[in-house]
């Protein structure tokens, strides 16, 4: 039945005046359901129920101890037991949230411990704690009721000790002992900044209350659970979701937006994983090295200093992020190494153009051709997760088994190649979120390169790569033309911010670099694509603006630098949105194409903002080297007063469809192989380009694109392998 007037009124008049939360009393597991063994029936059961009234109904009732929350039918089932219940087990279960009261599930205490629920039943010297019921061998007053909480033989504080919760010992000669129990502030300390910090505080530094993170009451905020995943974002706890001076929390107060907490400090520094200097991995919070210039050639800022910019990282109050001179450095958790610049109108700058560390590859087995003889026993993707078994059926149904390949020797979970893919062998992998990827195993030297396409017919394109090019901007990009590039998408990271670019191939497919991304796995989730304006700040209300969430990333093989982004729906394609067109298989750009460089430029003269632009370089030869993968060099161009963005390489084509069975799209694998250039987005400066070549072989170029249809963009690669004179 629906939940009383009386507790939906009183639920209002709390929240409309600022009060705590009744869920400030539970801890929250998402997907997840409390199961009695034998089963038993819950307390109570409230129908069309939010988690605020179905907290507050179990509030007000001391038996309840937890509840269920059926997220979608918004049903309330009220439950005497917790996990830590005798007879109780926990249960994944999609419909049920399980909120179980905080007082019975922490093993510290809050101010004097009157509230602690837990199963200590020691005390600090180690003697057995009698039963409360008892009167022997001590005679007490303090007998149990369903309110005061004095079960079994636990620790409890019915008197408000100041030394915290006690018993009665079973020694005759020590009549009752302080149980020792920890100070929830002092039981988890906290290092560095306390990034990592997953303890229970739930209280500032002045007293105050926190807020629950999953709540916009009384303050509104930026950092919601399912948006910062990693964050540890639970409940009301003190947490550091932004990199601060030390962890934090929003408070229930609502003149008081957000206030540091008292958490102890640990007396030992931890020791720095992934360090490197002459690469980063993941989103390079261990890079040391001393590139102190950005992408553009722009000095960096020494951290101490605070001009030309004021900031809070500050080398004392950040002691494990190494912020030593003017050093490109990540200590907030962003994209890639950036820094301060000494520019006063660019606050800040990625530092893209430091490599990413190569795969670390098993150097001690190797493949031939296509690997499709390969019989060892690595089994391992690069990205180091488990193979699945060939004949399994878990976590994913393979399209290929011992069954249907009795050939290709599908052994345990080995890496093979049954259907000679040209990238090398793969597996299915134990990830569900990964249905399958390429082995750590490099080719064996000497191993050929697919050759490129010969004599092939003129490329024509009819519904990509199409503009409309009436549309004007009152805009002035100097030295360039309009934008209106509608390919173009820029990537924003959770907090809104442009980071990166990509190219729109497939309505809910956009084209990226891996250069951008922390992983091949990386949680992804709050961030989004902008599409349809000449803006990389566009108005939230400009009219052609599509914002779609990112909801899937998928990497290529190692050597393409390149990974397709699924959106969460398909784009609207309009005079605004259009695809980007793909060349053909082993397509060899001709000299004298005419390529076009798109992206956003910061503006100078009578331009204003930062808009759209793009610019048209010729292809001036195709020479190559056997071994290089893109050819790039900086040269004057018409767009040298202006700044591009996201200028990156992708690969050239190679030969065989990559079809996903999970998602149901076949894309071209040749976007994954080896260089076909097309353009992104972070400061760089303005280059000519040649085109990549993937065989050690020349071959008969095909005839020049069509002039009324645009397929190809601008290349700056950090991978770039051989420079070349414009």
């Amino acid at each position: 039945m629906p939940a009383p007037l009386g507790l939906l009124l009183s639920l209002a008049v709390a929240l409309g005046a600022g009060h705590r939360s009744p869920l400030n009393d539970f801890q929250r597991l998402r997907s997840t359901e409390l199961q009695a063994v034998p089963s038993e029936p819950p307390l109570h059961v409230l129908e069309r129920s939010t988690a605020q009234q179905c907290a507050q109904n179990c509030a007000n009732r001391p038996i309840c101890r937890a509840f269920h929350h059926e997220r979608q039918s918004q049903l309330c089932q009220l439950l005497s037991r917790t996990q830590r219940s005798p007879g109780t087990r926990l249960q994944k279960n999609i419909h049920y949230d399980l909120y179980q009261k905080k007082d019975f599930l922490r093993e510290c205490i809050v101010a004097n411990g009157t509230s602690y629920r837990g199963t200590r039943d020691t005390t600090e010297r180690g003697l057995r704690c009698q039963h409360w019921q008892a009167t022997m061998p001590h005679d007490h007053r303090f007998l149990p009721s369903p309110r005061n909480g004095l079960e079994e033989n636990y620790c409890r504080n019915p008197d408000r000790d100041k030394r915290g919760p006690w018993c009665y010992t079973i020694d005759p000669n020590v009549r009752h002992q302080s149980c020792g129990i920890k100070k929830c502030e002092d039981a988890i300390c906290m290092t560095c900044n306390g990034e990592d910090y997953r303890g229970f505080v739930d209280h500032t530094e002045s007293g105050i209350e926190c807020q629950r993170w999953d709540l916009q009451h009384p303050h509104k905020h930026p950092y919601h659970p399912d948006k910062y995943p990693e964050k540890g974002l639970d409940d009301n706890y003190c947490r550091n979701p932004d990199s601060s001076e030390r962890p934090w929390c929003y408070t229930t107060d609502p003149a008081v937006e957000r206030e540091f907490c008292r958490i102890r400090v640990c007396k030992k520094r931890p020791r720095p994983i992934n360090v490197t200097t002459g690469c980063y991995r993941g989103k390079g919070e261990g890079y040391r090295g001393r590139v102190n210039v950005t992408v553009s050639g722009i000095p960096c800022q020494r951290w101490e200093a605070q001009t030309p910019h004021r900031h809070h990282f500050v080398p004392s109050k950040y002691p494990c992020k190494d912020l030593q001179e003017n050093y490109c450095r990540n200590p907030d958790g962003s994209e890639a190494p950036w820094c301060f610049t000494t520019r006063p109108g660019m606050r800040v700058a990625f530092c893209f153009h430091i490599r990413r560390c190569d795969d670390e590859l098993d150097a001690q087995e190797c493949y031939h051709g296509h690997g499709e003889q390969y019989h060892g026993h690595v089994s391992k993707t690069r990205k180091g997760i488990t193979c699945q078994k060939w004949d399994a059926t878990t976590p994913h149904v393979p399209q290929m088994s011992p069954t249907t390949h009795p050939e290709a020797h599908l052994e345990e979970n080995y890496c093979r190649n049954p259907d000679n893919d040209s990238h090398g062998p793969w597996c299915y992998t134990m990830d569900p979120r990964t249905p399958f990827d390429y082995c750590a195993i490099k080719p064996c030297s000497g191993s050929a390169v697919p050759s490129v396409l010969e004599n092939a017919d003129a490329v024509k394109f009819e519904e990509c790569g199409r503009r409309d090019e009436r549309l004007q901007q009152k805009q002035r990009v100097v030295g360039g033309m309009p934008g209106n590039s509608p390919w173009t998408v820029s990537i924003r990271n959770r907090a809104g911010l442009h980071f990166c670019g990509g190219s729109l191939v497939k309505e809910q497919w956009v084209i990226s670099t891996r250069q951008c991304f922390s992983s091949c796995d990386a949680d992804l989730s709050g961030y989004e694509v902008h599409l349809g304006t000449l803006f990389k700040d566009p108005s939230p209300t400009d009219p052609d603006l599509q914002a779609i969430p990112i909801v899937r990333i998928i990497c290529g093989p190692s050597e393409s630098h390149l990974v397709l982004l699924k959106l969460a729906r398909p784009a609207v394609l309009n005079k605004r949105v259009a695809l980007i067109c793909l060349p053909p298989e082993r397509y060899v750009v001709p000299a004298g194409t005419t390529c076009e460089i798109a992206g956003f430029g910061e503006t100078r003269g009578t331009a204003t903002g930062t808009i759209s632009l793009r610019w048209h370089p010729p292809i001036h030869d195709n020479s190559f080297h056997s071994t290089s993968r893109v050819m790039v060099s900086p040269c004057p161009c018409p767009l040298s007063t202006a700044t591009l963005l996201d200028v990156i390489s992708l690969p050239m084509p190679s030969i065989h469809p990559w079809h996903s069975p999970t998602h149901g799209i076949s894309f071209p694998r040749h976007l994954l192989a080896h260089g076909i250039p097309l353009l992104l987005a972070s400061p760089c400066p303005c280059h000519c380009i040649l085109p990549p070549m993937a065989s050690p072989t020349p071959a008969t170029p095909h005839p020049p694109l069509s002039h009324t249809h645009t397929c190809l963009a601008g290349v700056l690669s950090p991978q770039a392998q051989r420079m070349a004179t414009c």
